[in-house]
């Protein structure tokens, strides 16, 4: 046989041949020069051993000066390596169908007179069923008739012995069956609070053998009631008992830990069938509570879309659709600006300028709500409005601009700022009807664009207005008189727009039933700047916030 793996053991040699399919357990150099008969009676006696939780004996291997016995592999390793491994969950069914495994193993053995003399949570191994097997059974008795010389182990191998072994080291190593109990009870404290025997006490080994050895005051593990059900804390506490003879036999503690049970099958397979339905309900429920969330997500993510675009728009992109551009032949375009906006920034803290913004577009918006029109976007202090695209609503596209423009204006009448009051809020409105393309642009932030020289003109007539007006071109006065709606509307005169040259354009200024007050325009002064801020109220305002300063700087 050629080696494919080999590990160590803390108590013996262990080497993995054949590609992991049985453990050889090396015995010590020494203990066995040659096999002799009655050792080979002992291999035999093991050979015959058939039990599910008792590590199957295979055989005895020899070979150049090596000595071995040859049993089943167990995946998951020792019973102490899988306690100490907190990747795996224990709950109580699981520890207990780990220690019903070991009580009917070692219940097994000694009907047929093994005693272990060397049970450990070591020599307790578990397979990849998580069933837990017995092994290094017979071991004590093949050292005995080979005459092997004793080894002391050291401390930290002789917690799982019993005191009266503690005492005759010399004769402990075949070991008794009451010494298997008490070896039991130690294993029992392992599982229950998954420590190192004696973790609790804080005391090194050597000191804790001495007190087990030699009594009174009696030395044992402390577990706490809340670790375990109540009947098998004190089933732990009679089988180590100073008193051999008052430690239950394996077919006691098999019919009490059934009690402690209630009679329920503890069957690890059984345990994890019930964990992975439960899990699988749970899992059915996380996902109907994930599903939800994501569909409560996906109703804002498309209502912020179509916020951002069009509803059509929006649609054709989310089913990967190409979005051609669109020409119209009728739309009316809005665009207003804050008049003095440049100085107003600058008399303004950041955060001052994205206050006001915010609660000017927010007032807008509730205007538009009420309107056939479509927000186009805003850029700084300019807000630009639609009617007439994406949905085509004929001539009525001049009339929703212009009583939008009406009542926005009115609003702004009663705006104030939040940290200028006493400076009005002044906006000039320009409106233009005409036809237009509009087109979805980019595609990392698309954005739905209008183009076309209404577009341009547009801009020229909110450029070219003046504070509190709505300057408006001779194409859609001539639609708001074709309606017959009772505009009012004034004669301007000549006006210079930029790159359109001088056109005749007008102002309007109400409606018939349109009854919500306007503000007053400023008066017109021959030389004045009418697109900036008076310097009585720039000189206002600095007054004021001098005297706010001040007000805060003596507090």
């Amino acid at each position: 046989m050629n080696s494919t793996t080999t590990a160590t053991h803390e108590s013996s040699n262990v080497a993995v041949y054949e590609g992991d399919w049985v453990w050889l357990k090396k015995f010590k150099d020494g203990h066995f020069k040659e096999i002799k008969s009655s050792s080979t009676k002992i291999f035999s006696k093991m050979k015959d051993l058939r039990n599910e939780n008792v590590n199957p004996f295979l055989g005895f291997f020899a070979d150049a000066g090596l000595f071995a016995v040859v049993t089943e592999h167990c995946s998951r390793g020792s019973l102490r390596d899988l306690l100490e491994n907190n990747d795996v969950k224990l709950d109580w069914m699981f520890k207990s169908s780990l220690l019903l495994d070991l009580i009917k193993g070692m219940r097994y053995l000694h009907h047929r007179d093994f005693a272990l003399g060397r049970l450990t949570s070591r020599n307790c191994v578990v397979d990849g069923r998580f069933v837990l097997k017995i092994t290094d059974y017979g071991f004590g008795e093949l050292l005995e008739t080979q005459k092997a010389p004793r080894v002391v182990p050291p401390p930290e191998d002789m917690f799982w012995t019993a005191p009266e072994l503690l005492r005759d080291l010399e004769n402990s190593d075949r070991g008794t069956l009451k010494g298997d109990v008490y070896s039991f009870s130690i294993i029992l404290q392992e599982v229950v609070v998954r420590g190192l025997p004696y973790c609790m006490l804080g005391l090194n080994a050597a000191e804790i053998i001495r007190k087990v050895k030699k009594p009174p005051p009696m030395c044992r593990p402390t577990v706490s009631p809340d670790q375990a059900p109540l009947e098998c804390i004190q089933l732990m506490k009679q089988c180590w008992t100073e008193q051999p003879d008052r430690r239950p036999a394996f077919n006691e503690i098999y019919d009490q830990f059934k009690l402690i049970n209630k009679g329920k099958k503890t069957n690890i397979i059984d345990s994890m069938l019930r964990m992975l339905e439960q899990y699988s309900s749970n899992l059915e429920e996380l996902i109907q509570e994930r599903t939800e969330e994501l569909e409560v997500e996906k109703q804002r993510t498309e209502k912020l879309l179509s916020e951002m675009l069009p509803p059509s728009v929006a649609q054709a992109l989310k089913t990967g659709a190409t979005v051609e551009p669109e020409y119209f032949d009728q739309v009316t375009i809005y665009f207003s600006d804050i008049v003095g906006f440049t100085t107003i920034s600058s008399l303004s803290d950041p955060i001052e300028v994205v206050d006001l913004l915010n609660d000017l577009y927010t007032l807008f918006d509730a205007v538009l709500a009420n309107h056939d029109v479509y927000k186009v976007e805003t850029i700084g202090d300019a807000y630009m409005v639609a009617s007439g695209l994406p949905k085509r609503n004929g001539h009525a596209h001049a009339a929703e601009v212009s009583n939008m423009s009406l009542n926005i204006l009115s609003a702004v009448g009663s705006f104030q700022m939040r940290h200028m009051p006493e400076v009005p809020v002044r906006i000039r409105i320009g409106l233009h009807s005409g036809s237009c393309v509009a087109g979805v642009v980019g595609l990392t932030m698309p954005r739905y664009c209008l183009f076309g020289d209404t577009v341009n003109t547009a801009s020229r007539m909110e450029s070219t207005g003046l504070p509190y007006r709505i300057h408006v071109n001779q194409s859609t006065v001539t639609i708001l008189r074709s309606l017959d709606d009772g505009y009012k509307i004034d004669v301007r005169g000549q006006t210079e727009l930029k790159g359109k040259g001088i056109e005749e354009t007008y102002w309007l200024v109400g409606k018939e039933d349109f009854i919500k007050p306007l503000p007053v325009p400023p008066d017109l002064r021959p030389g004045a700047d009418n697109h900036g801020l008076s310097p009585e109220d720039i000189a206002e305002y600095k007054r004021r916030r001098a005297e706010q300063r001040a007000q805060k700087a003596q507090k």
